[in-house]
């Protein structure tokens, strides 16, 4: 049904939404296999120190440093990089259909991501989300991560709108759910078809 109060902003998730995500369980996996990883060795390492890189309190170099090059290996940290890089793939009708709503509603549309500086940044220039996105209240820059509230705080303080004014987008429920008790209206995508149609609901069409 029609919100009575107009959407004035559009927070939105990246990875799973209009890019695949960067660095995930099955990206993990598939370079476990590439360079001969112990998987479980691996991503129970990424576990622990994942957060600290997202958050901005760690680069990728020292990242990959606890979680691969603790020790001797038979590949450098660039091929690593380029592999994870190489896991990033768009989604363009996702893309098309924001950057549409995003001008012809004249909307403000902020990234709120979970991404380290150096992915994220390497995917912004890569897939030109700066065509559509104005800023981006990436994890890796305010220095708070999903589902800690003030992350969404943060974006509303970027763009100077309030909750009721502000239409989320995300593919993980949890995350959803997070916004939703702020008072953000919330939009579960799915796939293309059903967030076209729910986006008809807030007054956005194409």
């Amino acid at each position: 049904m029609s919100q009575n109060t107009p959407i004035k902003a559009l927070f939105l998730d990246i990875g799973g939404v209009f890019l695949t995500n960067g660095w995930d369980r099955k990206s993990r996996q598939k370079a476990a296999e590439l360079f001969n990883l112990d998987f479980e060795d691996f991503n129970e390492r990424h576990r622990i120190i994942f957060d600290a890189y997202e958050a901005g309190k760690m680069t990728l170099d020292e990242y990959l440093h606890l979680l691969i090059f603790y020790q001797p290996r038979p590949f450098s940290p660039d091929e690593v990089k380029q592999f994870m890089m190489d896991q990033s793939k768009a989604y363009p009708e996702m893309i098309e259909l924001v950057s549409t709503l995003k001008h012809k509603y004249k909307l403000q549309t902020i990234a709120v991501n979970n991404e380290g500086r150096e992915l994220n940044e390497y995917r912004i220039k890569q897939f030109n989300l700066k065509s559509f996105i104005d800023f981006f209240a990436s994890s890796c820059y305010v220095h708070e991560r999903k589902p800690d509230k003030d992350i969404w705080q943060t974006a509303l303080d970027f763009g100077q709108v309030a909750a009721e004014e502000t239409l989320y987008v995300d593919d993980r429920p949890v995350f959803i759910q997070a916004a939703a008790a702020l008072g953000l209206h919330t939009l579960h995508h799915v796939d293309i078809a059903s967030t076209r149609e729910a986006f008809k609901a807030f007054g956005l069409e194409e």
